[in-house]
C-alpha cells in the first residue's frame, strides 16, 4: 500500500463510540499518510455518546488500535482531550501508553510559524451561546448525521459523490453561520494575545484553513460527516483535506512565509 509522509497530521472530532463515526474512512486515511508528529485535537472517544448508549464495534477499535500501533513506530502523538473525552485531561503532562497528554500545545511549523493547538471548547465561554438552544441544537445536529450516513451510503452506491446535508444546513444557518464567525474570531484573538502565528482546532465540526486578521485559523473538522484533516508538509506548509471513499480533495492551502523573529530593543 502507498503512504504519502508528512511532517505532522491534525485529527480531530473522530467521536469513537458515536454510530455516525466514519471509521472505516479513518482507518484507510491512517494506513495510506505517516507522518513525524500525529496531532489528535480532542473528542477522539465520545465518552459522552458511550455513557448513554454504548457503541463500539470492530472498526473503532480498529481505529483505537492503530492510534497506539503508531504511537509505538517512530512517530510522536500528541493527545489533546476535548469536551467529549474530558477524563483524559486529568492525564495532563503524562503519557498514555506511548501517547502525550496534554492540555493545549505550541507547535512550530517547519517555517517557524508558532501554533496554539487546543480542541476549542474552551472558547465556549467568550462564545457565548445559549445552552438550552445548544442542547437542542446538539440533537438535531445528531439527527441530521444520522440520516447523512443512510442519504451517504445510498450516493455511494450509485456512484455519486459524498454530500452533507448537515454541512448545506448549517451554511444556510444564519444562527450556525454566526456561532461559527464568532468561534473563529475568538480562537484567532487568543492566537494572537498569546503571540502565536496561528491557531489550530476542533470543537465545531467545521474544516478551515484561512489567514484571518494575520493569524493562520485552522479547524480540522471533524470524523462525523467532512471526514477532513489539516496536513503539514516538510516545508511547513499547510492544508485541508477532505477525505471520502474513493476520492481526496483539497479544501484550502497555505505556503510557508517567512516568519521575522522577534527582537529586542
Amino acid at each position: 500500500m502507498t503512504q504519502k509522509h508528512l511532517r505532522s497530521i491534525f485529527i480531530s472530532d473522530t467521536h469513537l463510540g458515536n454510530k455516525n463515526t466514519q471509521a472505516n474512512h479513518l482507518l484507510h486515511f491512517l494506513e495510506t499518510h505517516t507522518c513525524d508528529t500525529l496531532f489528535l485535537v480532542g473528542d477522539i472517544i465520545d465518552l459522552w455518546k458511550m455513557s448513554k448508549k454504548g457503541h463500539w464495534p470492530a472498526s473503532h477499535q480498529k481505529v483505537m488500535s492503530k492510534f497506539f500501533e503508531i504511537a509505538a513506530s517512530d512517530t510522536r502523538v500528541v493527545y489533546i482531550p476535548g469536551n467529549h473525552d474530558p477524563f483524559f485531561r486529568e492525564l495532563a503532562n503524562l503519557q498514555l501508553g506511548h501517547i502525550e497528554v496534554y492540555q493545549e500545545y505550541v507547535h512550530t511549523l517547519a517555517d517557524g510559524k508558532r501554533m496554539l493547538i487546543v480542541h476549542g471548547d474552551c472558547f465556549d465561554g467568550d462564545v457565548h451561546y445559549n445552552r438550552l438552544l445548544h442542547k437542542i441544537g446538539d440533537m438535531c445536529y445528531d439527527s441530521a448525521v444520522t440520516i447523512n450516513r443512510w442519504v451517504a451510503s445510498l450516493r455511494q452506491s450509485l456512484g455519486l459523490r459524498y454530500w452533507s446535508i448537515s454541512t448545506a444546513v448549517k451554511l444556510k444557518s444564519k444562527k450556525a453561520q454566526t456561532y461559527i464567525e464568532r468561534f473563529e474570531r475568538v480562537a484567532v484573538a487568543r492566537a494572537k494575545a498569546r503571540g502565536m502565528d496561528g491557531i489550530i482546532c476542533g470543537h465545531i465540526h467545521q474544516g478551515k484553513l484561512a489567514e484571518i486578521e494575520g493569524i493562520v485559523y485552522g479547524n480540522d473538522g471533524d470524523w462525523l460527516e467532512s471526514c477532513s484533516t489539516i496536513l503539514e508538509a516538510q516545508d511547513g506548509s499547510l492544508s485541508l483535506l477532505h477525505v471520502s471513499k474513493g476520492y481526496e480533495s483539497k479544501a484550502g492551502e497555505l505556503k510557508p512565509r517567512p516568519v521575522m523573529a522577534a527582537t529586542e530593543a
